[in-house]
């Protein structure tokens, strides 16, 4: 009996070791638990850089500088920007925005347009940058014989080519600066208007006009046409190009970005290269 009764306390301190092992995890040996490498926190994805796509507006006169260098500098720094651009008189792409076309960037060639749309509240606030400077002057084709050296002397054409001052501010510029000189009514009755820049200076490259007036930066990328005059000192405006962004785009850091770019040194030296000054 006395064995039985041992057997069975044996059995009982048995049973009772295993279920206090059972309910005690076991504990990691102190070196392991120092020496373990302690995982490292998974780094935060870096955010995808937001693809979008632009639509600039831009006066006439900047094609050549913005289409040959300025648009693909910009798109090499910034690929995950592409830029579209549109170009006509200032006074059309303002009425274009008024309208309601999906643009993300205005680019005039006077404060005229600009501030008309600026005060409609189709700009975005303080977007507004009084970029470039340009100059009027006054063009005639290679090889004239008409006698025309100065402003004053455009009345000597038979045939004169200036942008229609309802739209086209190189044409109020040269109105402005004629009406100073008191000879915008002789001139204008002679004049063939153009819709923008652009015309008037090929018409006067062709032949078609004996002389017209221009910006200074379209004068000089057009080999078939000579500068013989710049508007005399006071008879016109400051020719400021200003850029500001559209207030109904939807891709305000995108154009953020490249009006910025616009302001860089890099980009400001190759405006200079197509004529322009930076306006301080």
């Amino acid at each position: 009996m006395k064995k039985i009764i041992s057997l069975f306390l044996i059995l009982c301190m048995v049973f009772s070791l295993v279920g206090c092992n059972a309910n005690n995890p076991k504990v990691e040996n102190n070196d392991q638990a120092e020496n373990a490498t302690p995982e490292e926190p998974a780094k935060p994805e870096e955010p995808a850089q937001t693809e979008a796509t632009l639509l600039v507006a831009a006066a006439a006169s900047l094609k050549n500088c913005m289409d040959d260098e300025l648009i693909p500098l910009f798109t090499e720094q910034n690929p995950n920007i592409k830029v579209n651009a549109t170009y006509d008189s200032s006074g059309k792409l303002q009425t274009q925005i008024e309208e309601g076309a999906e643009v993300d960037v205005f680019m005039s060639a006077a404060m005229k347009q600009m501030n008309a749309l600026n005060e409609k509240g189709l700009i975005a606030e303080n977007s507004i940058v009084e970029l470039l400077e340009n100059k009027i002057v006054l063009i005639v084709p290679n090889g004239s014989d008409k006698g025309i050296s100065k402003f004053e002397e455009i009345i000597n054409a038979d045939t004169i080519a200036v942008g229609d001052p309802e739209s086209v501010p190189a044409g109020q510029y040269a109105k402005e600066a004629l009406e100073n000189l008191g000879i915008w009514d002789q001139v204008s009755a002679k004049a063939s208007l153009g819709t923008n820049v652009t015309e008037v200076l090929n018409w006067v490259a062709e032949g078609s006009a004996d002389a017209g007036v221009v910006y200074a930066t379209d004068a000089a990328s057009n080999d078939g046409v000579s500068v013989v005059a710049e508007a005399p000192e006071g008879s016109v405006s400051k020719v400021i190009y200003p850029v500001g962004i559209v207030k109904a785009t939807e891709k305000t850091d995108a154009a953020k970005t490249f009006t910025e770019f616009l302001q860089s040194d890099e980009a400001l030296k190759i405006f200079e290269t197509y004529g322009f000054t930076a306006n301080k």
